[in-house]
């Protein structure tokens, strides 16, 4: 019997154009009412992925920034962890001397660079990766300058290369000149620098511990590598069709892509056998 389920949002539960499909609308309604508890857990920041769970109905904890805060609201949280001032800003000089995009995540806003990389792809995921509106975003020249006069802490720090090669020759020197973080490399030469300890599954485990869950009693379902722990350590660790090989060689079940609206065949295919925790939760009370 399952309790909690944790959906990935981009690559997962959104199509490729961005869309949520009403049938995963209401795979989610469905599954709630079997009494599962349904969370989302994304390197989103909280308040992108608050605008995500208003459309599918959710109203409990969220992990987002990789880990890095579970809370209902920016004024309701579990957990948070930050980047201390002095740490962002030294990670920040040593990333202006490479040919990348930086953005800093504040949990409210974001600030960036306006340096070019070769690949336009990467410039147009930087500047539509997130709601203006809910979450605005300020380009400046030099980040580094920014910060001697206004220094900030963040939960992650989003960084864009032309390469692959580029990005793993400056988190070799990140590793050797900044304690206390991790790097979570990412396709087409992104990575995200976060507070040292923080990922996806212990996000989960977080939140699975808050609400009185195991790690077993828990499905999780992901497409991209950054999900790869958490997958393994569920009891149902599920992998999208679009996920990458080692994501589906780590899963249990690998459901159809999210084009294919693989989390609604998924939850319904499965969840259709569970009955409601409450009346399991009654029959055992009167067995």
């Amino acid at each position: 019997m399952y309790k909690l389920l944790a959906l990935n949002i981009d690559g997962t539960i959104l199509k490729n154009n961005g869309r949520l499909p009403r049938e995963t609308k209401e795979a989610v309604d469905y599954v709630k009412k079997k009494g599962v508890y349904v969370t989302l857990i994304t390197s989103r920041n909280l308040l992108s992925a608050r605008k995500v769970a208003k459309a599918l109905r959710l109203d409990g904890m969220l992990i987002a920034f990789q880990g890095a805060m579970i809370a209902r609201t920016l004024d309701d949280r579990l957990f948070d962890a930050v980047i201390p001032e002095e740490r962002t800003f030294n990670i920040v000089q040593i990333l202006e001397n490479f040919n990348c995009n930086i953005r800093l995540m504040h949990e409210r806003y974001s600030l960036g660079n306006r340096k070019k990389v070769k690949k336009n792809l990467v410039v147009q995921t930087v500047l539509s990766s997130s709601d203006p509106f809910f979450y605005p975003t300020q380009f400046v020249d030099s980040l580094g300058d920014v910060l001697m006069d206004e220094p900030i802490a963040v939960p992650k720090i989003d960084v864009y290369f032309a390469t692959d090669e580029e990005r793993d020759a400056a988190a070799a020197l990140l590793t050797k000149s900044i304690p206390s973080i991790d790097m979570i490399m990412q396709p087409n030469g992104k990575m995200e620098i976060v507070p040292q300890g923080v990922s996806k599954l212990a996000g989960l485990r977080r939140l699975a511990q808050h609400i009185g869950v195991s790690l077993k009693e828990t499905v999780m379902i992901g497409d991209g590598l950054d999900d790869l722990p958490a997958i393994e350590a569920a009891g149902l660790g599920v992998a999208m069709g679009n996920a990458p090989l080692e994501v589906k060689r780590a899963a249990d079940w690998v459901t159809r892509s999210n084009e294919q609206l693989g989390v609604a065949y998924m939850v319904k295919e499965h969840f259709r056998k569970q009955q409601r925790i409450e009346f399991l939760q009654k029959l055992k009370t009167k067995q």
